[in-house]
């Protein structure tokens, strides 16, 4: 007998907790955070209370309320103890996305992580690189301890403990040696276990298989025990490794319950694919003058090597941030890419660096780094690549003109809208052409609006899954990760919707 739980990620894009057991030995597939139950409450100055450990999410209901949590993590005014137990083995992940890994480093830290080379890799490189929001520690985490008041809690100092990792194919030494350092001065880091799937050994046999996101690394997996479960993650064809989806999707014809997501299920095809936003971007770019600016999605590397092959193109250099050229460095020791020899690394003026930063110039490799005043002296020579949250630095750059690109997703609540109007008044400011958005008035408000064919989605299309269905015909299909789960029981008789903790047994 299998059963199939959906704690969060049925009626919403991301979040994902899907817990599957079976004779008495379960996985979670995934454990992310959930932006949109996140923004009820919380925005960029608001968020969790990190001294008041799981207090505020369970509170607010934010993570499901299970005996599986941290027990650092518990101040004495809550209790899980009565809360429902549950078997877990090991959580099987499918990327490095927030909404699929945000809340994993919550979880007992018993329970190892089964994921790709690079989603290892990028879990590690990520948490080096910023300063973590309650729950995605997960490569690595503090021990928190009781302060006099024991309702609060505070981090034990100097030391940090690596997680268990189960990576789904061999790795390298160097991939070892990254994974179980620390770049903080003083503290002290205890190594968690690295072992392969192969070796792994459960209930179920376990069969992972790269899919084409955007995010390098992604990875869907195939389940069989008792009954062969088949999630695809986040995936789609469109893009480079649009063949890879296809060979999973070949071999989960076996598979009778398709966990599948949905998440533009609710949206009208385009006719989209990297290649067009090559073309699109390579167009652009030919035309322009003074300074290029290219936006796109965090971590979305593939997007960041098709701009570095229109800078090579047109005669120009791709300038990234520190941290991209960080998380790439990382990304190296997963597949032994080297992504950065062609590239510029933008230098900050600040007066000190934080410890990932000493270690990238100093312990990994020479770093090409730009000053801005390099950049403002011939800016037809650069791509940079900058986000909203990078634009301030134009301030040293002191453009006099350029072209901006937005090749990343678009706004589709309201709230996600007020960025792109403060990044409208900065380019503005400095006189960019903006391609890839406008700014228009529509009624009361002020809105963006996007450009097709700069952006290509992660996601796979409507079109697409019902394909994708059509070619591995489960017996059962489960949507998640989608804000429209009737479309699936609308154009499937086999579709099974579920609530949040209802449980589905077969």
């Amino acid at each position: 007998m299998t059963s199939i739980q959906i704690f969060d990620g049925n009626d919403t894009i991301g979040g994902n907790k899907i817990y599957i057991e079976e004779k008495g030995q379960g996985f979670f597939l995934d454990f992310g955070m959930n932006f949109k139950k996140y923004g009820d409450f919380f925005q960029e100055f608001i968020s969790p209370r990190k001294p008041r450990g799981i207090h505020d999410l369970l509170q607010l209901n934010l993570i499901p309320k299970l005996n599986i949590y941290r027990k650092d993590l518990i101040p004495t005014d809550i209790s899980i103890s009565s809360f429902p137990s549950l078997n877990v083995k090991a959580l099987l992940l499918s990327h490095a996305h927030m909404d699929h890994c945000g809340n994993i480093g919550l979880l007992n830290t018993d329970y190892p992580i089964i994921a790709s080379p690079s989603t290892i890799m990028l879990l590690k490189a990520m948490l080096d690189t910023s300063s973590a929001m309650l729950g995605s520690d997960v490569a690595y985490y503090s021990l928190k301890v009781l302060n006099e008041d024991k309702r609060i809690l505070k981090p034990e100092r100097y030391k940090d403990y690596g997680r268990d990792f189960i990576c789904t194919e061999s790795f390298s030494e160097a991939f070892k040696e990254f994974l179980n350092l620390s770049t903080k001065s003083r503290t002290k880091f205890t190594e968690g276990s690295l072992s392969l799937l192969n070796d792994f050994s459960s209930n179920f046999d376990i069969k992972a298989f790269e899919v084409d996101h955007s995010i390098y690394g992604a990875t869907a997996y195939i389940i069989s025990g008792d009954k062969t479960i088949a999630y695809t993650g986040d995936f789609r064809l469109h893009g480079k490794k649009g063949k890879k989806s296809e060979e999973f999707i070949k071999k989960a014809k076996d598979a009778s319950i398709l966990i599948i997501e949905g998440t533009r299920a609710k949206r009208e095809d385009v006719n989209e694919s990297e290649d067009i936003v090559y073309e699109k971007s390579l167009g652009t770019a030919e035309e322009a003058k003074g300074l290029i600016i290219a936006d796109f999605t965090a971590r979305n590397f593939e997007r960041l090597e098709m701009f570095n092959s229109i800078a090579k193109k047109i005669g120009r250099t791709l300038i990234i941030t520190p941290r991209d050229a960080y998380l790439l460095n990382a990304l190296e020791k997963a597949d032994e890419i080297d992504r950065i020899k062609d590239l510029r690394v933008y230098r900050d003026l600040k007066p000190i660096n934080k410890g990932w930063e000493k270690f990238l110039k100093n312990s990994e490799r020479e770093i090409s780094y730009i000053d801005p005043k390099e950049i403002s002296k011939d800016p037809d020579k650069f791509i940079v690549c900058f986000s909203l949250f990078d634009i301030k630095n134009l301030l040293d750059i002191k453009p006099y003109n350029g072209t901006y690109i937005y090749s990343s997703s678009e706004a589709f609540e309201e709230e996600s809208e007020y960025p792109f109007i403060r990044l409208y008044n900065w380019l503005k400011f400095f006189k960019f052409k903006i391609v890839g958005f406008e700014i228009i008035e529509e009624g009361a408000r002020i809105k963006p609006q996007f450009t097709k064919g700069y952006h290509a989605s992660g996601h796979v299309s409507k079109s697409d899954l019902v394909k994708i269905i059509g070619t591995i015909d489960p017996d059962i299909i489960i949507p998640v990760h989608t804000d429209n789960p009737e479309w699936f029981s609308k154009n499937f008789d086999n579709a099974v919707l579920l609530k949040d903790d209802e449980k589905y047994t077969i």
